[in-house]
């Protein structure tokens, strides 16, 4: 058997109970113990505001079957109006799809959430607080006030859009950065429109690959690792997971490094700037 033990999820996503089912399962099978995961999950951008924060993240800890989590991050930095666990959960994008596919945006200054996540530290429900899909000046205004510092950035990072400097100044503020979609598959965004991207077919990471005779998969995950990045893939191969893995028994050299630097395009796959006005008849760029 083979599996990953940092496991990054997520109110949006939909299927956290499944999840906490799995996990269950392994604990219970003595694969693993809790202390042996580390457990993310984000709050949804329609509970920005400070009195459901920790509704959120209970919510989230009740389907996953856990008492706390390694890791709460803020998903977006746009704040949605509310919408009640019973009217529907998750969310979404827009309040009422059945009277308009338009987002409504909630007034809620990110100073504020932030406070209300710092309290689920305090509380002990989340043992680190962080933030995905960010930009610096985001970065810096957050850091002006958080009384707990974000320890960790999400963002999207792959060979075709490597956010050299958005990584620098995470790292220079203590930051982790954890990179996902970092295959650069754009099959994920298929509906999107980038259904036809991957840079594994890439020439510079296939040929890179056939001379260290590794995967294609291997080589971009050990190169996000070579940038102080943590990876997190997503495959239900078992084969792919175990090589998704086996990342330690090879290096890149520096001339690998620089030719996968000259791969980058600055293609953002998961962009509201983009998929909000196609999707929700709304403007709603964080990237502008």
């Amino acid at each position: 058997s083979s599996g990953y033990r940092h496991v990054d999820s997520a109110a949006n996503y939909g299927n956290e109970k499944e999840v906490g089912e799995g996990i269950a399962e392994a604990i219970e099978d003595g694969i693993c113990s809790r202390e042996d995961l580390f457990i993310t999950s984000k709050l949804w951008n329609t509970y920005h505001d400070p009195e459901h924060v920790e509704d959120a993240c209970k919510r989230s800890l009740a389907d996953l079957g856990l008492d706390y989590l390694d890791l709460y991050l803020i998903h977006f930095p746009i704040s949605l109006k509310y919408v009640p666990f019973d009217v529907r959960y998750p969310p979404g994008w827009v309040p009422d799809p059945d009277i308009s596919d338009s987002m409504e945006f909630a007034p809620v200054p990110i100073s504020q959430t932030w406070k209300a996540m710092e309290k689920l530290v305090d509380k002990g429900l989340v043992r680190n607080i962080g933030l995905s899909n960010w930009n610096s000046q985001g970065l810096r205004d957050i850091f002006s006030f958080a009384r707990i510092k974000p320890s960790v950035l999400q963002i999207e990072i792959h060979p075709y859009l490597q956010n050299t400097r958005l990584i620098e100044y995470a790292h220079s503020l203590g930051m982790a950065v954890t990179a996902f979609s970092p295959l650069g598959q754009g099959q994920s965004y298929a509906k999107l429109g980038h259904g036809d991207i991957s840079a594994l077919k890439d020439d510079v990471i296939v040929n890179i690959a056939e001379r260290l005779g590794v995967s294609c998969a291997q080589v971009v995950l050990r190169w996000g690792m070579q940038r102080g990045c943590s990876v997190i893939p997503k495959s239900e191969h078992g084969g792919r997971i175990k090589e998704n893995i086996d990342l330690f028994g090879f290096s890149l050299s520096q001339q690998d490094m620089d030719e996968i630097a000259g791969m980058d395009q600055n293609l953002r796959m998961n962009d509201p700037g983009y998929f909000c006005p196609r999707n929700f008849n709304t403007q709603c760029p964080i990237w502008d």
